[in-house]
């Protein structure tokens, strides 16, 4: 278990401070309410608020538990509140504009906040929360580098003995858990996507792994079934000659990396889909190199995808009607954050933002081929912390 250091938090919130002053000259007040913005600046996770005036120091109000949050925090000053109500009174001289996390409090939420902040306007606070958390601390890339060694490791080393004829995708996602778990793992994979849920990740073999499904990336899931259509398949039994995809997260104390691995169970796949997973992985090695501080994303997605074959476009990035427009995204407390490498993406890369690049192709008959990993930005190019595996694993 690690706790956050003061002087991590002390540095986050200047950065936080120093990003505001240059991108919102006006700002008076922010107000940080989302858990995970929360232990991001504070080292704890409470049901609270944290609000960082300009002109004084930022004040955790927690209300549950404050007990914890004082135990686990050095962040300077703790207070409890029962209600937003003990929040109001203690800030009477409050600016009528706050910058707020407009992506995470809902509008009942901010209802109920506002009846004691007396109706102030709320701006946008994600956007710089988002810049400021891309750049990981070296005490960030510590743990984010256990993740991927974790992640390496299980899915590398462990899963091709878990492998077996007849056993179901929700069995092969349980006992990969398991194994994470066992080495580490912090048990969950959170997600900032509006309303998103994942657990573990995408299991599927064949086809399965091409079926349509809600999440905004390019790989497929049967998942549980219409109400979970999460993780896998109790009904799908591995058969020989499948394809086994695993697009998976890992964590060590809140922080992620993103991998997906392929293997081949018993079997051989056509000749074009092997070819297919071998540009993706071409494509992976030529975006790895490009991570350099400096580089604009649009233009690292145009030079390793422009110049692909039409014929090769089809079914990449997403299957039929699942096609997604990224080729990468960042990732750190959330598993998929800011930067996005995609046309219209311009602002440029900087040194130790974490990217998960993947190239992945679906294949009718066979499901989706392709890599994911995950790259540390680095003057010599992206630095993978999960391992250098090809995929297609033959078992």
């Amino acid at each position: 278990m690690a706790f956050v250091p003061r002087s991590e938090l002390d540095a986050r919130m200047s950065r936080l401070r120093q990003r505001l002053d240059a991108a919102v000259p006006e700002w008076r007040a922010a107000l940080v309410m989302g858990k995970v913005n929360l232990y991001y600046l504070t080292g704890t996770m409470p049901s609270g608020a944290l609000v960082i005036p300009r002109e004084a120091p930022a004040v955790l109000w927690v209300r549950r538990s404050f007990e914890r949050s004082r135990a686990e925090s050095a962040f300077p000053d703790i207070r409890p509140m029962r209600s937003f109500r003990d929040l109001a009174a203690a800030w009477p001289d409050r600016p009528k504009t706050i910058l707020l996390e407009k992506e995470v409090v809902s509008l009942a939420h901010l209802e109920r906040l506002n009846k004691y902040l007396e109706y102030a306007e709320f701006a946008g606070l994600d956007p710089h929360l988002a810049v400021v958390r891309a750049e990981k601390s070296p005490w960030e890339l510590a743990l984010m580098t256990q993740a991927g060694r974790i992640h390496r490791h299980v899915l590398e080393d462990v899963v091709p003995g878990l492998l077996r004829e007849g056993m179901s995708e929700v069995e092969l996602g349980a006992e990969t858990l398991r194994a994470m778990l066992l080495e580490g793992h912090h048990g969950v994979a959170r997600v900032a996507m509006f309303d998103t849920e994942l657990f573990l990740g995408h299991v599927g073999f064949g086809e399965s792994s091409i079926r349509p499904n809600p999440f905004d990336g390019p790989g497929g899931v049967e998942g549980m079934g219409p109400g979970v259509p999460l993780f896998g398949s109790r009904e799908r039994r591995l058969r020989r000659g499948d394809l086994v995809f695993l697009d998976v997260g890992c964590g060590v104390d809140g922080y992620h990396t993103d991998k997906t691995q392929t293997y081949v169970f018993g079997g051989e796949l056509p000749a074009a889909a092997i070819a297919a997973h071998r540009t993706c992985v071409d494509v992976q090695d030529a975006a790895a190199a490009l991570l350099r501080p400096g580089a604009i994303p649009a233009q690292i997605h145009e030079a390793v995808t422009g110049g692909l074959p039409p014929e090769f476009l089809k079914g990449f990035m997403g299957y039929g009607d699942q096609q997604v427009r990224f080729l990468g995204h960042g990732v750190g407390l959330h598993i998929d954050e800011y930067p996005v490498i995609a046309a219209g993406f311009e602002d440029p890369l900087a040194a130790n933002m974490v990217i998960a690049l993947e190239p992945k192709k679906g294949i009718a008959g066979v499901g989706m081929v392709g890599i994911e990993n995950t790259f540390v930005v680095e003057p010599a190019g992206g630095r993978c912390l999960t391992g250098v595996s090809r995929g297609l694993i033959r078992v």
